[in-house]
């Protein structure tokens, strides 16, 4: 059984608001119609996977790998129809019919439906009614409607295929979707288990809880950074990306920043990718002296790379000497700037050793750093 599958895409979707049709408009990091591609490609038994688009949208879709393109009509049924003379010709036994503005879709229910094919022509999910139904007027209850028997149509819809492209040559028009198309030409429908979580995006306020059903359980990583270096000749420190004044310099292969070091080292912590020996060996010689915002906005890049963005960050100094907190929000605002985030989200403190060790002896400083990462 060779299995299609259409997504149509064409409609302008003005009730959801936005300057984009519904489709085009962001949504967790990647636009709904992404995240509804996505879905089906995961399907590897499913293909090809045909969208359909509005006319002005095909020149300026950048189809991925294994997407096909068909124009859309004036209506959903023309636009389907459309899909379906995309695919004639082609083998195609089973094809799925699925809404774009479905983007939080699950293998679970696309194989349901695959599976229902088996045995019957048509096969759809639903959710049976649960909640009270009304009749009303002019903001008034004017009456109730008994609720047993009925569902709440889902998508994808999946049919045999030359069924339901003649059920489609023969309809008049006017179908609320494939399943009255089908019912019209006598095709029987069974019916899958529909997914709660399988909305539909239609308003403003769907997108909220679209974008928290594909979040799923939030990816949290912590990591941890410490970093010393010793003082030497000089009159200045550079610390978080500030030049203190001070006695002495701190010694270092780069410029020696143990603060941007540790919050480095706590961000590639976070993400289980070593540390800044490992990304920027001390052993080359082009790193001699380097600004160390260079390896903090190394780390930063990576994090986006791999889906996360920086929740929060927290830096301890421990010195006796510079005093840190005239200089904290200067290194508070050079750290947000150099992570793009805002400055309530970084945090520089200093603290003592009481006179105890290396650093109350004043040979250097130690610095300790915590990165918070999430994948939103």
């Amino acid at each position: 059984m060779t299995c299609a599958a259409i997504i149509v895409a064409a409609g302008r979707g003005s009730r959801a608001g936005g300057p984009l049709p519904k489709q085009w408009q962001p949504l967790g990091g990647a636009r709904v119609i992404d995240w509804t591609l996505k879905a089906f490609a995961a399907m590897q038994d499913i293909a090809p996977l045909v969208v359909v688009l509005h006319p002005d949208d095909i020149a300026g879709f950048n189809a991925p790998n294994g997407v096909e393109t068909a124009p859309g009509g004036a209506t959903r049924a023309a636009s389907v129809l459309s899909g379906l003379r995309h695919l004639e010709g082609r083998g195609i036994t089973t094809v799925l019919i699925h809404d774009v503005a479905r983007p939080c879709v699950t293998s679970t229910t696309i194989r349901a439906v695959q599976n229902a094919l088996k045995t019957a022509p048509a096969a759809a999910p639903a959710l049976p009614v649960t909640d009270a139904l009304w009749t009303g007027a002019e903001g008034r209850v004017t009456g109730t409607q008994d609720r047993s028997g009925l569902f709440r149509a889902q998508t994808p819809q999946g049919f045999h295929f030359d069924l339901i492209l003649a059920a489609h040559l023969a309809h008049t028009g006017g179908a609320a979707d494939d399943v009255e198309v089908a019912r019209a030409a006598g095709l029987d429908v069974a019916i899958v288990p529909g997914d709660e979580g399988n909305l539909k995006i239609t308003h403003q306020p769907d997108f909220a809880r679209a974008k928290a059903q594909l979040r799923g359980a939030m990816d949290i990583r912590i990591g941890n950074g410490y970093d010393v270096h010793r003082f030497g000749p000089g009159d200045h420190v550079m610390l978080c990306g500030v030049a203190v004044p001070h006695g002495r310099a701190l010694q270092g292969h780069s410029d020696a920043d143990v603060g941007l070091h540790a919050l480095t080292d706590a961000i590639y912590g976070a993400l289980a990718e070593g540390d800044i020996g490992r990304h920027f060996p001390p052993s080359d010689p082009q790193w001699k002296g380097a600004p160390s915002d260079i390896f903090l906005r190394h780390a930063v890049e990576l994090s986006a790379t791999k889906g996360f963005q920086i929740s929060n960050l927290d830096l301890t100094l421990v010195c006796e000497h510079p005093k840190i907190g005239p200089h904290a929000p200067a290194m508070i605002a050079r750290v947000a700037d150099i992570c793009a985030v805002e400055p309530s989200r970084v945090s520089v403190k200093a603290t003592t050793s009481e006179r105890l060790g290396f650093t109350g002896r004043e040979e250097g400083i130690a610095a300790i750093a915590t990165a918070a990462l999430v994948a939103p």
